[in-house]
């Protein structure tokens, strides 16, 4: 298996650089607006990432094709089910919901992507993905019936992190919820970037340039936002 994007990945960090992706819901996108969406888009995204908490297989596919046609940025899967696996992607982060403790999302839905990615050249890049208390009740924490961390706990968001790259995470994720009132906290981010020597993503209520660079400044290797380009 390639490990291209992650080592890209990699290099862009050892070489001090910062990564932006652009979060695609494909429930929200129209297919035939994929040139003008990119073309809106700003020089700085890196990364674009395709994935919903409650997507059909058919319209995670009609996306990722319209934006392969369009760009040739590194295009990742953001999976909230099995059944949202293209092979048109680049790579998919493998996620595991460590944040819960619903064992459906823990491996559950993993075990069950297991025949699609055999069948597919995806690089798949194990990610430990944790979810945090953004104000609001994120569609994650619905559809998964899970409960987010509150972010007042610092040490236990840090510890859970560090459960995730013992277990063999190559990426974390720190989600405060698509639409959150609250981004991740630049304490957390700094808190667990410092206990990590993998990558940090950061995502979930980051709509302006100052709510970027203040993740960046706090430690975030890469930050996503969804929202913000969805209203573009």
């Amino acid at each position: 298996m390639s490990h291209k994007h992650y080592q890209a990945l990699l290099t862009c960090i050892a070489d001090g650089q910062k990564c932006l992706a652009v979060l695609v819901d494909p429930d929200k996108f129209h297919p035939e607006q994929a040139s003008a969406f990119l073309n809106s888009l700003p020089e700085t995204v890196t990364h674009i990432f395709v994935g919903g908490s409650s997507v059909t297989n058919g319209h995670t596919e009609a996306t990722a094709q319209a934006l392969k046609q369009y760009s040739d940025l590194p295009l990742f899967l953001f999976p909230g089910d099995h059944s949202q696996i293209t092979p048109t992607a680049d790579a998919l982060l493998f996620l595991s919901l460590l944040s819960g403790r619903n064992a459906e999302y823990l491996v559950g839905q993993q075990v069950k992507s297991i025949a699609r990615l055999k069948a597919s050249n995806l690089e798949i890049i194990s990610t430990g993905y944790i979810l945090l208390d953004g104000g609001t009740q994120s569609a994650v924490a619905r559809v998964t019936d899970t409960v987010p961390l509150p972010q007042k706990n610092i040490e236990t968001i840090v510890h859970t992190a560090l459960a995730g790259a013992y277990m063999g995470a190559k990426l974390i994720y720190l989600e405060a919820g698509s639409g959150a009132k609250i981004p991740v906290s630049p304490d957390i981010i700094t808190a667990v970037k410092a206990a990590l020597d993998i990558p940090l993503l950061v995502g979930g209520g980051i709509r302006t340039e100052a709510q970027k660079q203040e993740a960046y400044r706090a430690g975030a290797d890469l930050v996503v936002m969804g929202t913000a380009f969805e209203t573009n």
